[in-house]
């Protein structure tokens, strides 16, 4: 299978993906997987809320994104220039400019995720408005 097919295998999925979190709300719609960490042992992940964070910056709701995961949202448009990058390189031939970035900041990355994991499952204030749709006054 060539790489352009598995692109575009790939962009034709997240489209779906994305129009079906513009469409259903993943709190309520009963399809979208649920965290396997927090089903378990009932924390939260560095990444729960993103699949409501993006149904609701697919909405509009920048706020409301923020408040069921910040860091996802912080981190969507360099996730977003890394795919248009790979896609440009795909379709083009070459990527958009690249950024050198030191091996100190990618381990600092690492250990911010696992930073944030950590203190959106503290109990106390602040921390526990990191939890997902903390600051909305919703829980889980």
């Amino acid at each position: 299978m060539s790489s352009r097919t598995i692109l575009w295998a790939g962009l034709s999925t997240a489209a779906l993906v994305l129009v079906a979190l513009s469409l259903f709300d993943p709190a309520t719609a009963g399809f979208f997987p649920p965290c396997p960490l927090h089903a378990l042992t009932g924390w939260y992940c560095p990444g729960c809320g993103s699949l409501r964070a993006l149904h609701q910056l697919l909405r509009g709701n920048l706020s409301s994104a923020f408040a069921f995961n910040p860091f996802a949202v912080v981190a969507l448009p360099f996730l977003l220039y890394g795919v248009a990058s790979q896609i440009s390189l795909q379709v083009r031939g070459r990527g958009l400019p690249a950024f050198f970035i030191p091996g100190g900041w990618i381990w600092t990355m690492a250990g911010t995720i696992v930073v944030f994991g950590i203190l959106r499952n503290l109990p106390f204030a602040p921390f526990n408005l990191l939890a997902p749709g903390a600051m909305l006054g919703i829980r889980g």
